[in-house]
Order: structure tokens, then C-alpha cells, then sequence
């Protein structure tokens, strides 16, 4: 557990199990993440946009804004984050010091992807991509800005050709074959797969790890499958927050016809969960026990808070 997070998340790419990266958009997402025991965490940058600005994932979050959200987040977490860097913010020069900025941020590692710019979300339709030559040359620029400073820094090149205008599976396999073998990325998302056959192809062909997820008809293959057929990792880049956001819109909606009687409801609906009632202000989660020990080792007495003959107040979670 001692080896830079850039170096665990190179190794828990490379090993034989499947890697299972749930994402969302905060340090808050990226710590219950890991309480759980999941081993990386993937920064999503259509969560970030739909959370931070509320807006969709077309390409108007600036590189500043999600460099700042990644640092927050790999800064409270003890697990490697896979950071979404879009289309690298601009062209090859562009992404040269995209790289630089998040390798600085301290998150493991990201993907780039080669659509055109602004880019859509991966899973909307209109997508464009750029020529595969300059896509390369962007991949290139992307390893020499992080092999000048932490060459374990993980670069994967997501191709959104499958389902881009002009786009073909095949070519995008090609195109991927070439960004490993011409850029020397280290990792493959290979988007928009619709067909167990179609992942086993691309795992087979393409010589590097690679990642993604399953979009096609159900039943999804399950973890045992991918593994099988030679996936790396497998994204879930909205798992915390759309079940998060379901929640919300529901109790938003029980409070406004109930009132308080649905805190009530909802309190007891949290007791009653397999899981217990998530302790918030405690650690691991938040780092109050940490602070609260820090002040007794560190601030003089005088200077130190009552917390015996003072109080809060109860919440209902």
C-alpha cells in the first residue's frame, strides 16, 4: 500500500483480475468508494458538469474546473482516481499541459478522448472525432508531458468512434491498435461496445489493457464474463450519483407532501437497511475524530474547544 497511487493504479490494470471502478464527481463519492473496499475510483466528467454546473457533458467544463475537482478528490482519498480529461482541452499543445495539471493534481491517472471539440458525452449521439493522425499526435503529447514527471502516470485513450458520424467498430479498433503501438498509451477505452463479441475482439486485437463498459441490450455480461474475455477494468462512471440523484428527487417529493413526517419516514427506512445508517460525521467518512485528536496533541489547553458542556442537535440521519 505504500506505492505512489499513479504506481497502484498502473498495477491494478495490469494484473489478471478485473478492476471495478465505480464513479461519480466528489471526494465524498470517492471515500464511501473505498470504505466499501473498491480499489479506484473513476472522476466522471459528465457528473462533475450535471453537479458542479449543472449542465450536460458537451464540453463547456473547463480543464481548470475539473483539475481542481480531481485534486480535491484524490486529496481525501486513499485509493487511486481515474480522472476524466476529456479531449484533452484543446489540441495536442493543449493537452500536453492538461496532462501536466493533473499529474500535479495527484490523481493516478486519464482519459482522453478523440472526439473533436466541444465533445459530446460519450453516450450522446452527434459525436465527431478527430483524423486519426492527430489523434496520435495528441496521445504522444499526452505521454511526453506525464513521462517528464511521473512516467506511472496512466494514459488511456478512449476512442468514441463506434457510434460517431463515420465511425465503423472496425476502424475503431484500428484506431486504438495504432494509439498503443504509435503513442505508446498505456490503456484503451474502447466506447460505446454493444456486443460480447465486439469486447472479445477488441481485447484480443488490441495490445494493451483495456477498459470500459457494456452498452448494449440486457443482460450485461456479468464481471466474470469481461474478465474472461480479457477486460481490464470496467467503468460505472454514474454509479454513485444516479442512485444518489433517484433518492433525492424522491424524498424531495415525499417532503413536499408530507412535510417533516417524511424525515420520519426515511430515518426509519435507513435504520431498517441491511447496511446500517451511514455515520456522517465520523471517520472514515468525514475526518472529525482526526481533528477532534489533533487539537488535543496540538492546540494549547486554553485554546482548546468545550465540547463536554456545550451541544449540536440531532439530525434525523
Amino acid at each position: 500500500m505504500s506505492a505512489k497511487m499513479t504506481t497502484r493504479f498502473r498495477h491494478l490494470l495490469e494484473r489478471p483480475e478485473i478492476l471495478q471502478i465505480p464513479g461519480g464527481f466528489s471526494a465524498l463519492h470517492a471515500r464511501l468508494t473505498s470504505m466499501i473496499g473498491f480499489e479506484a475510483f473513476f472522476m466522471a466528467g459528465s457528473q462533475t458538469a450535471a453537479f458542479l454546473q449543472g449542465l450536460p457533458d458537451v464540453g463547456i467544463i473547463t480543464m481548470k474546473d475539473m483539475v481542481d475537482n480531481g485534486r480535491q478528490i484524490a486529496g481525501a482519498c486513499d485509493i487511486p482516481i481515474f480522472a476524466d480529461a476529456d479531449t484533452g482541452y484543446g489540441n495536442a499543445v493543449n493537452t500536453y499541459y492538461t496532462v501536466r495539471e493533473y499529474v500535479r493534481a495527484g490523481v493516478a491517472g486519464v482519459h482522453i478522448e478523440d472526439q473533436e471539440a466541444p465533445k459530446k458525452s460519450g453516450t450522446f449521439a452527434g459525436r465527431r472525432c478527430i483524423s486519426r493522425e492527430e489523434a496520435v499526435g495528441k496521445y504522444r503529447a499526452a505521454i511526453a508531458a506525464k513521462n517528464e514527471i511521473d512516467p506511472d502516470f496512466v494514459i488511456c485513450a478512449r476512442c468514441d468512434l463506434v457510434g460517431a458520424e463515420g465511425g465503423s467498430f472496425a476502424e475503431s479498433v484500428e484506431r486504438c491498435i495504432a494509439y498503443v503501438e504509435e503513442a505508446q498509451v498505456d490503456a484503451i477505452w474502447v466506447n460505446g461496445l454493444k456486443t460480447r463479441e465486439e469486447i472479445a475482439e477488441a481485447c484480443e486485437r488490441i495490445p494493451g489493457p483495456v477498459v470500459g463498459s457494456y452498452y448494449g441490450a440486457p443482460p450485461a455480461p456479468t464481471l466474470q464474463e469481461l474478465e474472461s474475455m480479457g477486460v481490464a477494468g470496467v467503468l460505472f462512471p454514474s454509479l454513485t450519483t444516479a442512485v444518489g440523484l433517484q433518492a433525492i428527487w424522491e424524498f424531495l417529493n415525499d417532503f413536499k407532501e408530507q412535510g417533516p413526517a417524511a424525515l420520519e419516514t426515511w430515518s426509519a427506512r435507513a435504520k431498517a437497511s441491511r447496511w446500517g445508517v451511514l455515520k456522517r460525521n465520523s471517520s472514515p467518512l468525514l475526518d472529525l475524530d482526526k481533528i477532534l485528536a489533533m487539537e488535543d496533541e496540538y492546540l494549547p489547553k486554553e485554546l482548546r474547544r468545550d465540547y463536554e458542556g456545550t451541544f449540536g442537535h440531532k439530525t434525523h440521519f
